[in-house]
């Protein structure tokens, strides 16, 4: 479906429409067929995230999608972002899981061309092939569609180094997770935030992008790592209490609430439903919440004083894009 064509909801700063009225208007939403295609081979697969997610998103990526990109193309671009969405949604679920690391290990190396089903030095566990199959096919849609974009071998390398970086954030979740005394905020902002993917998503928008001017790349760059830590603090806020029910301590949330002795992980590991609940009660009560929303408010302000650094690309739009972006996670609290 087009980006002039898909219903979008307006939702006021830190407020929005009826939880209900907005979950229906995302689930009225089409996914384009190749999105459907793996949505629909996902459910059988693995079906741990409702189709919600995907909706969800692709609805939003004309929102924060670089402005450079043709109008022309955005189409495309959505769908290879979506497809995108669904490969690193499902590594990243597989790294939280100790029975699934193996799989984790041998498919955050299918984008390099790398069978590393055979390399102990790489994999470390069993392997879900029918899993790994998913995300080999994913994958290969994806480049299918990035190869022939015009600025492809331009941007490719920066593309993949991005994808390294979100890979590892993934592992360093994992590890957090394995590790619990190692949880810090410092590293968790540093490290964590590279799981929003919002470089990779940028490098697919430069490759169709003939009028971006490539010396104000490291601008840009400066910018985004501004702008995907505010996405994961979007993401944080929104997601934190169902990751305490998972017993997933990486959420920077939950990590300052255990650093700050508020809970301990002793807690976190033996907690019912029950228990949870209460244990979110004693975050929210402590202010923890509502002092990463100030965190994201002063990066909003900060980076709008910045967005006369690039030409070449609308940054005032883009930042705009992720104050929307920020209430749409606010509206859809529980269902990603």
């Amino acid at each position: 479906m087009s980006h002039e064509t898909r219903g979008q909801v307006t939702v006021d700063r830190w407020g929005g429409p009826d939880p209900r009225e907005y979950t229906r208007q995302v689930n009225d939403v089409t996914l384009p067929l190749t999105a459907r295609e793996f949505a629909d081979r996902y459910a059988r697969v693995i079906g741990d995230r409702d189709r919600f997610l995907w909706k969800w998103i692709h609805n939003l990526f004309d929102k924060f999608t670089l402005t450079s990109v043709p109008d022309g193309d955005r189409s495309a671009v959505y769908d290879h972002k979506t497809l995108l969405t669904m490969f690193v949604t499902v590594l990243d679920d597989l790294a939280e899981s100790d029975a699934d690391r193996g799989t984790f290990d041998a498919g955050r190396w299918i984008p390099f061309g790398v069978d590393a089903t055979e390399h102990t030095v790489f994999v470390s566990g069993d392997i879900d092939y029918d899993v790994l199959e998913y995300l080999a096919d994913l994958w290969d849609a994806i480049d299918a569609g990035i190869r022939d974009t015009p600025r492809y071998a331009e941007f490719v390398d920066v593309l993949e180094y991005d994808l390294r970086q979100t890979f590892n954030a993934m592992e360093y979740s994992g590890l957090v997770n394995d590790n619990p005394a190692m949880a810090n905020r410092t590293e968790t902002e540093r490290h964590d935030a590279y799981n929003m993917t919002m470089f990779p998503y940028a490098g697919i928008d430069l490759m169709y992008s003939p009028s971006f001017d490539r010396s104000e790349l490291g601008a840009l760059r400066s910018i985004l790592c501004d702008l995907q830590q505010m996405a994961r603090i979007g993401n944080w806020v929104t997601t934190w209490e169902r990751e305490l029910g998972e017993g997933d301590i990486s959420s920077g949330v939950v990590v300052c609430a255990l650093r700050r002795g508020v809970i301990d992980y002793e807690e976190v590991a033996e907690a019912g439903e029950p228990d949870v609940e209460r244990l979110a009660d004693r975050i929210r009560s402590h202010g923890i919440e509502s002092e990463f929303t100030r965190e994201w408010e002063l990066r909003d302000r900060n980076v709008r004083k910045r967005t006369t650094e690039i030409g070449s690309v609308d940054i005032k739009q883009i930042v705009d894009g992720i104050e929307t972006v920020m209430n749409h996670h606010l509206a859809s609290e529980g269902h990603k």
